[in-house]
């Protein structure tokens, strides 16, 4: 039959089973095309002669000549095969013949990269044959040569691969390589291993040149409701110690309305997770679990931690022992009356390390009324009652004594609060101005001494500290007295997305407040001034800076800033902290001042280059920076990165590490 007669058969018979490398899924309607087309009865086989193209429903396409094709699939023969399994991805052949599940191609070429580039595929395997195993789902190679543009790079005897249609498939991934000036050069042999479609790991051996080999675990298994995630390390170094770590981290859904977590962060020593690469800025690790129980109006959450430090000096700040248990409830009422609600909660925590222990409970009930007044004024009125339980043994008080026996103390407290937010909208810009205010009235407490070791870990007075209910970063550090918050905030906005906002407050405490950090903004009357400026135009350009001001002669104490400026792809990012830092028996005379910067250029279509630092501006030095280059092609990518680390710290003193990666996409998925 000619073909430009137009016979197009459209056929309901399997050519092929199941869609593979070298195979075409005809388990569904597809359409052959061919200069003559013969189909036999009897034996239930097709044949064509001359050009034949077949396509599948899902688009697969099958061109060759003089072709033989069996109804049920199992037998195929043909020439001049080209077999495009994607947009870029197809298997041509001189030959190629097909019995049961073995499909045979020889003086075959293979690639995922046709017509990616103007001058050539930036891939391609050739090889006298490939057979590709439909049980397996394996591409086999036979004496293999990998070719980039057209130029042979690299010939193996041997070589295989699960065929694009296989989602996962157990094998060697993609090393990568690193250089480091402390344990030179590291290569990374990662073996990826599917256990299901839910549940797979990777093993990575990494040999390194000067240390003993370090073996690397990643397991993640996902269920119908919950998820468990763990990776570890593990070496036995050339001074004969045995260095580790372990973190895990799994979330499992109990139902619509309860969920329980487990997370576990262990490390063999305090250097391990920066010298071996895991480090990633952590004060300290964190195990333990949690329960959370979600109701329409309720929250309640069960965990227990216990903690690992990290740091080489922690002074007040760090967590001091194990929590176990830590509970906490709070369940809000729906209005009682206009607008009015109440809210109670209730917190157990127990602390315990270095044969001293710690248990408190709390139970606190609050009332909370809110009012819109004439002219828009808002009025908001909170009373609240607290009763606070605690038992010590052999604990440090504040007072410096050491003291076992039960303490507690009755905490009422209550607060009136005002704002006028006053609006001016225009054709181009709407303005906000609002003035907010709030008095807080507390129980004062003399001389009440608690533990150092508690939830408490002092306040910083920011922005945000001001109008809450509870100026500590804990509970068990009581405000103690009467203060006030005040402040003002203007705001603008336009229909283009640009937005600029400006605040500025202050508090003012009544009544002496208990020896706190002599940096933390708060005295005895006027505190220090705080504020925030910020713009966004919501395109290229994001700024934002908090600051603090000496009440005295309006001097800077504390400033954050961070700017972004550009777009995804190219971008400039700026961000600093300086704080003045004086120095009493709590604290150290060591002035903050650090900048963090961070840039990213997109070269070409493909190419880009990233940097970003910490630098140090009271030492004058980096703190650790990192950056690399980046090429991203639809068939393979690249990279070479570098990181400089100067932290010291006991046996670990800053390395530069370099590392290459390389990789091929099929189809968009990364190997």
């Amino acid at each position: 039959m000619n073909k430009y007669f137009g016979i197009f058969l459209v056929i309901m018979m399997a050519t092929v089973k199941n869609a593979g490398a070298l195979s075409v899924d005809m388990d569904e309607p597809r359409l052959i095309t061919a200069d003559r087309i013969e189909y036999d009865v009897k034996t239930e086989s097709i044949k064509t002669s001359g050009n034949t193209e077949i396509i599948n429903q899902s688009g697969q396409r099958l061109t060759l000549t003089d072709s033989y094709i069996t109804q049920q699939g199992d037998e195929l023969s043909g020439d001049d095969i080209k077999l495009w399994l994607g947009n870029h991805v197809y298997v041509e052949s001189d030959n190629i013949t097909r019995k049961g599940d073995l499909t045979i191609a020889r003086r075959a070429t293979f690639t995922a990269c046709d017509d990616c580039d103007a001058y050539g595929d930036a891939w391609e395997i050739s090889t006298y044959k490939i057979i590709h195993d439909m049980e397996t789902r394996m591409l086999k190679f036979y004496s293999p040569v990998m070719r980039t543009y057209n130029i042979p790079i690299m010939w193996l005897p041997y070589f295989e691969m699960p065929d694009p249609g296989v989602k996962y498939k157990t094998g060697f991934l993609m090393p990568d390589f690193a250089s480091t000036n402390k344990m030179g050069t590291q290569i990374n042999i990662p073996l990826y291993i599917s256990l299901s479609d839910t549940h797979d790991m990777t093993w990575t051996f990494s040999y390194l040149t000067q240390e003993n080999p370090l073996f690397q675990l990643e397991h993640r298994l996902n269920a119908a409701h919950s998820e468990y995630r763990t990776s570890a390390s593990f070496t036995h170094n050339r001074d004969g110690e045995n260095r580790w770590h372990i973190f895990n981290d799994d979330v499992i859904e109990l139902g619509e309305y309860a969920r329980a977590t487990i997370f576990l962060e262990r490390a063999s020593d305090k250097t391990y997770l920066q010298k071996y690469g895991f480090y990633d800025d952590q004060p300290y690790l964190d195990s333990g679990a949690k329960l959370e129980l979600f109701g329409q109006s309720s929250y309640v959450v069960a965990d227990a931690h216990i903690f690992q430090e990290l740091r080489q000096s922690t002074r007040h700040t760090a967590p001091d022992g194990n929590i176990l248990p830590n509970i906490r409830a709070i369940h809000q009422t729906a209005p009682l009356f206009g607008e009015t609600y109440a809210t109670f909660s209730a917190d157990v925590l127990g602390i315990s390390g270095d044969g001293t222990a710690a248990q408190r409970m709390i139970g606190d009930a609050r009332l909370t009324t809110p009012w819109t007044l004439w002219g828009g004024n808002r009025l908001t009125a909170s009373v609240s009652t607290r009763y606070d339980l605690y038992h010590f043994d052999n604990a440090k008080m504040e007072d410096g004594d050491v003291y076992s026996g039960f303490k507690n103390r009755f905490l009422p407290s209550g607060y009136l609060e005002w704002g006028l937010p006053l609006f001016k909208p225009t054709d181009n810009w709407t303005q906000i101005l609002e003035p907010r205010a709030r008095i807080t009235v507390m129980r004062h407490l003399d001389d009440e001494a608690f533990a150092d070791s508690n939830d408490s870990a002092g306040t910083i007075l920011t922005d945000s500290t001001l109008f809450s209910d509870n100026r500590f970063s804990g509970l068990d550090v009581w405000e103690n007295g009467t203060y006030a918050d005040y402040g003002v905030r203007w705001a603008a906005f336009n229909n283009d997305g640009h937005n600029i906002e400006v605040f500025l407050g202050q508090s003012y405490d009544f009544t002496e407040k208990p020896e706190s950090d002599l940096n933390s903004g708060f005295r005895k009357g006027l505190s220090d001034y705080v504020g925030r400026v910020s713009y966004n135009n919501m395109k290229w350009l994001s700024v934002a800076s908090r600051f603090r001001l000496n009440q005295d002669n309006l001097s800077l104490r504390h400033m954050e800033t961070s700017a972004n400026i550009g777009t995804s792809n190219n971008f400039f990012n700026i961000g600093h902290i300086w704080s003045q830092h004086l120095s009493d028996e709590l604290t150290e005379n060591t002035n903050i001042n650090e900048a963090i910067v961070g840039a990213g250029f997109q070269l070409t279509n493909r190419w880009s280059v990233r940097w970003n630092a910490i630098y140090n501006m009271e030492l004058g030095q980096f703190q650790r920076h990192t950056g690399g280059f980046f090429y991203t092609h639809p068939c393979y990518y690249m990279s070479v990165e570098y990181r400089r680390d100067n932290a010291i710290k006991e046996d670990y003193v800053g390395t530069t590490t370099f590392q290459f990666r390389f990789g091929m996409a099929i189809n968009g998925q990364q190997y």
